[in-house]
């Protein structure tokens, strides 16, 4: 085999799909935690939410010129949405159980907890291999 074929799609390991008890609020008739299905981003997807987050911003006192600036909040909220497979964040009927219109704040009244939401943005991160905000400090340290 030529080098060349190691590097065709035929021969790329898919990433799997994960489960992760995302919050103790919600659980089966046994008092166990649901689990619910991460599925790992693609590049290209993550990029197109990244973009996403994108705003122009004017410069203070300078009129008519701007500046982009990055929403992290709604990046962050995109990525666990977009990498939620199940549930459903899109589910009307579930939305409309929690009284939201949308995934982002289907997903936030869903896992209500600061400390659970947090650790399920840490686990989706580390799933897609982003850094955690603990890495980026400590590399900005060094």
């Amino acid at each position: 085999m030529s080098e060349l074929s190691l590097f065709l799609k035929s021969n790329k390991k898919q990433r799997e799909n994960t489960k992760y008890a995302a919050t103790k609020s919600l659980c089966d008739e046994n008092g166990e935690p649901l689990l619910w299905t991460i599925k790992p981003l693609t590049t290209k997807e993550s990029e197109e939410i990244r973009e996403s987050c994108m705003r122009e911003v004017p410069v203070k006192g300078k009129k008519g010129v701007y500046q982009q600036k990055f929403d992290s909040s709604e990046y962050v909220v995109k990525m666990a949405v977009a990498s939620i497979a199940e549930p459903n964040l899109y589910n009307a009927q579930l939305q409309d159980s929690y009284g939201v219109k949308t995934p982002e704040e289907l997903l936030m009244a869903m896992i209500d907890d600061p400390k659970e939401y947090s650790a399920l943005i840490a686990y989706i991160n580390d799933q897609n291999g982003e850094e955690s905000i603990e890495e980026k400090i400590e590399q900005a340290k060094n």
